[in-house]
């Protein structure tokens, strides 16, 4: 990670991070807070009020990109001068900066976990400066990854779990978009990257083939695929539409082919171009008549977890899907629709009270208070429902122990919608109740060795596991429960009443 980024923000420190990677308002609130005195303790957490795709979950990712970057967010000498540039910033406030570094603590689930709407995925706990001048790069590295980690998700399901090759470089939104992209599609399950630099940084599996222009270069197509099966024998995969995908391009791999495997190696075909469910289809049957029943057939062509699917359900012989502009775009959702709201703040006494914002729009008011998330599962381990409660460390939930679990194995509760009307649903746990948010930063520091990216992909297939499969449907998935406790309900409710009751008097 460090190679990479300091290839695209200049420092003479290894690892630093400029903080100018912020909403300028983060800036102008940070000289306003700094000259009221305003810099006491605050919660700030980062949610997401619907599911991307309209589907049924989401993967978080990109915990890994911010700790990093976090660790070394601060202003150069040169962001200073900049700053003063600017002719908004008064010196005292650019000296403030001078050195500034994160000093707070950092609770988040871990990467890689499938998750759901108004939970919260991150909690940052610092001086409300801290907290304010973070969201613009919080939001911006959880929000990308976490929508592309979500679409390769999908895409891999979609495939019936196969390899996905994430063929996306050329199409990602500029060389930062790329890498991250890279990452996070991994995360979600991608098999490898066409990207080598990623590959590097990251420790990707990279994997490719030829493109046209190689086939073109030769005087002949038979030509060109024996050249690079002399040069490639063990990893040899034919790119077979350049002229015509069923007269020339399989038939010429088919007589080289039979060559690798009087050799005992086995090679492929990629097709990127036509009707692919005909084209796999009759390809299937002129390998298996030429005696290559092993020989693999690999596409590509602008695919989509809905295209894959369709293939799959019709049949299609395919081994390997190339996916790209669709899975490192996002495709047709923009943005991961992730916010980051203040839920508590240190009151004139230093004790911490909750904050909400409150909306004409319902879906808008905020849920207050220091939270913690718990997963219900059954016994056989499978995610029930996920509950919001009062996390002790909030003077709200003063009659909370600590570490105390939601609920224990044979326990039953009531929990409530979120959006704090009558709907509520029961359950006595057969199971486990497992708290999701843990520290990942105290005191400015790493609270815990980070997971590699391969540990982070076998979280996020044993969550899906556990997920049962009418929430992972493309089409109009089941809706995963996410409640609250009684408690939180009765905080939410009394501040919307206080602030009713404020503007009432106004």
């Amino acid at each position: 990670m460090r190679c990479f980024m300091r290839c695209f923000m200049k420092d003479t420190q290894p690892g630093f991070q400029s903080a100018l990677l912020a909403d300028f308002y983060a800036l102008t609130m940070a000289q306003g807070f700094w000259k009221k005195g305003m810099n006491s303790r605050a919660i700030f957490e980062m949610f997401f009020r619907d599911q991307p795709f309209r589907g049924g979950f989401s993967v978080f990712a990109g915990l890994g990109t911010l700790l990093e970057r976090v660790r070394g967010f601060g202003f150069s000498a040169d962001d200073i001068e900049y700053l003063r540039g600017l002719k908004v910033f008064e010196e005292g406030f650019l000296d403030y900066l001078r050195g500034f570094r994160f000093t707070g603590s950092l609770w988040a689930m871990d990467e890689g976990r499938v998750v759901f709407s108004q939970e919260p995925l991150v909690r940052v706990d610092a001086g409300l400066i801290e907290c304010q001048l973070l969201e613009g790069m919080l939001l911006n590295i959880i929000n990308f990854q976490t929508l592309i980690a979500t679409k390769t998700a999908r895409v891999w399901l979609a495939s019936g779990k196969g390899s996905i090759m994430e063929f996306g470089l050329r199409r990602a939104q500029g060389p930062d978009g790329a890498m991250s992209a890279s990452r996070a599609a991994y995360i979600g399950g991608a098999a490898g990257t066409s990207n080598v630099l990623a590959g590097k940084v990251y420790g990707i599996p990279v994997l490719g083939t030829m493109a046209h222009a190689w086939i073109m270069s030769f005087p002949s197509e038979e030509a060109a695929f024996r050249a690079y099966a002399q040069i490639y024998p063990g990893k040899t995969v034919f790119l077979i539409d350049t002229y015509d995908t069923l007269k020339s391009g399989t038939p010429n791999a088919i007589k080289v082919g039979r060559e690798l495997a009087a050799q005992g190696k086995n090679f492929g075909v990629r097709l990127d171009s036509g009707d692919i469910q005909y084209l796999s289809t009759e390809v299937r049957k002129m390998l298996d008549a030429a005696g290559l029943p092993k020989a693999s057939i690999a596409v590509s062509n602008d695919l989509d977890e809905s295209i894959i699917q369709t293939l799959r359900d019709s049949g299609a012989p395919v081994d390997s899907w190339g996916v790209g502009t669709q899975m490192v775009t996002g495709g047709n959702q923009a943005a991961f629709p992730g916010v980051y709201k203040l839920m508590a703040r240190e009151n004139a006494e230093h004790e911490l009270e909750p904050a909400i914002k409150f909306s004409d729009n319902p879906e808008k008011t905020t849920m207050p208070g220091i939270k913690q998330v718990w997963r219900l599962k059954d016994r056989a381990g499978m995610a029930l429902a996920d509950v919001m409660a009062l996390d002790a460390d909030c003077a709200a939930a003063a009659t909370v122990p600590v570490n105390a679990p939601l609920l224990r194995p044979g326990e039953s509760g009531s929990f409530w919608h979120p959006a704090a009307d009558y709907r509520r649903f029961s359950l006595c746990l057969d199971g486990e109740a497992e708290p999701l948010l843990k520290p990942r930063m105290l005191g400015g520091e790493l609270a815990a060795e980070q997971p590699g990216l391969e540990d982070i992909r076998r979280t996020v297939k044993a969550d899906l596991e556990a997920l049962d499969p009418t929430y992972k449907r493309l089409l109009n998935p089941h809706i995963y429960k996410v409640s609250i406790t009684g408690e939180l309900r009765e905080l939410k409710l009394g501040l919307i009443k206080k602030h009713l009751g404020d503007l009432q008097g106004a």
